[in-house]
């Protein structure tokens, strides 16, 4: 098999199961950071200071960010969470957040788990999560511009082009041609916020466990905001269900 093929061909089964990647990296990264944490003793412990959860917390919520926006402003059937039933793009989304990064929402997942790799405290786990990211998601990348290359033409290559694929560049930005729609972002972003939370919570909540040898359980910063962003997704949640968040082409 040709090589354009052999990445078509995995980029293909890998668009389609790119849900199951934050998965990988959440269950090596808790067993890193267990074993870290398992082993440390009062000599040996070069615990990073809690200051630095909140930094990484921030770099999450910047990714959870970026993919608010991207969702926010495009029509339907475009940038979505479409997995099992394949590529869909009605439109080609050029504007807004479009204008200066090709792949938007997978810049967004980037930050979103760099912020969960950072919890582990372990440089080489980075390290190996930025190269698994940029391995994974360069095939995924290809197979979607593939798609869209060959459904929109040269008004696809054209806008390739001029925007980079992944490292953002302002200078041919284009204001968005659809509004915000918070409703939209509520919808397809609902359990963003939760996931975040629930993870930076269950990071704290095991390392306190397995230094302490004992249950770990605080009310505390970590715990509020997870409990306050889970009632949050279940109100989303419901709705969406009673399809209050439904808009006309959106």
């Amino acid at each position: 098999m040709a090589l354009q093929e052999e990445l078509k061909t995995q980029g293909d089964f890998l668009f389609k199961n790119r849900s199951y990647l934050p998965l990988i990296i959440l269950v090596i990264g808790l067993s890193v950071f267990i074993h870290s944490e398992y082993h440390k003793n009062e000599i040996t412990d070069n615990s990073i200071p809690q200051l630095f959860n909140y930094i990484w917390l921030g770099i999450s919520l910047f990714g959870l960010y970026i993919r608010v926006v991207t969702v926010a402003h495009t029509p339907i059937n475009t940038s979505g969470r479409n997995t099992k039933e394949g590529q869909i793009a009605e439109e080609l989304n050029t504007t807004g957040i479009y204008s200066i990064v090709r792949h938007p929402l997978y810049l967004g997942n980037f930050f979103i788990w760099l912020g969960v790799a950072l919890l582990t405290n372990n440089t080489w786990f980075v390290i190996a999560f930025i190269l698994l990211y940029a391995f994974y998601y360069e095939r995924i990348m290809y197979t979607e511009e593939s798609f869209l290359r060959q459904k929109f033409g040269n008004t696809y290559l054209d806008w390739a082009k001029k925007t980079p694929a992944f490292i953002p560049s302002f200078k041919y930005y284009q204001k968005a041609k659809y509004p915000f729609s918070i409703k939209k972002a509520l919808k397809k972003e609902k359990n963003g916020l939760a996931a975040v939370f629930l993870i930076f919570w269950a990071f704290g909540f095991l390392g306190k466990t397995v230094k302490g040898k004992a249950i770990g359980f605080e009310y505390d910063f970590w715990f509020y905001g997870a409990l306050a962003s889970s009632m949050i997704y279940i109100v989303l949640k419901i709705m969406k269900k009673q399809k209050l968040l439904d808009e006309v082409n959106r």
